[in-house]
């Protein structure tokens, strides 16, 4: 029985020690719930300032427009990037300590071969979503940016949990899997926006918790 334990126990070692030799498993559960918790913060200012229908008329020859921009509110297309950017620069700040303890509590370089493979395989899509969005506004789609983000976003985190933890690919699915359905709804782009950003992260960080922090 003994035997049999001791043997088990160097199998999860060898297992662990192979992990951390060719994935950046630093990053924490809790850092995902926080950023969550931001996301749907930032998303209930955004519903309170503009409630839903940030720009005055939607095509109405589908049944749920196609968000196209007829006029722009500067105040709030000001309002919304302020928001989006404080999202952003604290739930970054709140992924840095909690990601920086965690690699520390499990004696790996915060800054490693694997982290950089990693942030390089999610910022090129992060990138060319972020530019493509940018497009997008300036043509007018407004309608498109949301599932756009999401799907972006998706694609690099599927992209980034090959030297990463796998819940972070089943998360990029699940963005992608959102921002598809939120095609064929685009009078809904901030709640889908709230889904995916907000909820999906608080319940895939709390999965990362419970499997790899405790």
């Amino acid at each position: 029985m003994n035997d049999s334990t001791d043997s088990l126990s160097a199998l999860q070692d060898i297992k662990s020690l192979m992990e951390k030799s060719s994935r950046f498993i630093s990053l924490s559960g809790l850092a995902g719930v926080f950023s969550g918790i931001f996301a749907l913060i930032g998303a209930a200012a955004a519903y309170w300032r503009v409630n839903l229908a940030p720009w005055a008329v939607r095509d109405e020859d589908t049944p749920f427009g196609t968000g196209n921009i007829v006029n722009i509110d500067t105040d709030v297309a000001m309002f919304l990037l302020l928001d989006a950017l404080i999202v952003l620069i604290v739930s970054v700040a709140v992924a840095y300590y909690f990601t920086k303890r965690k690699a520390a509590r499990h004696g790996q370089a915060l800054w490693g071969p694997y982290s950089r493979h990693m942030l390089r395989n999610l910022a090129i899509p992060v990138g060319v979503g972020g530019l493509f969005c940018i497009l997008l506004f300036y043509h007018g789609l407004i309608g498109l940016i949301a599932p756009s983000t999401l799907i972006f976003y998706g694609l690099a985190l599927i992209n980034a949990g090959r030297f990463s933890l796998e819940e972070i690919s089943y998360l990029g699915i699940s963005e992608v899997i959102l921002g598809l359905a939120c095609l064929l709804l685009l009078g809904y782009g901030l709640i889908f926006w709230a889904i995916g950003f907000g909820v999906l992260h608080i319940v895939y960080g709390i999965l990362m918790y419970i499997r790899h922090d405790r």
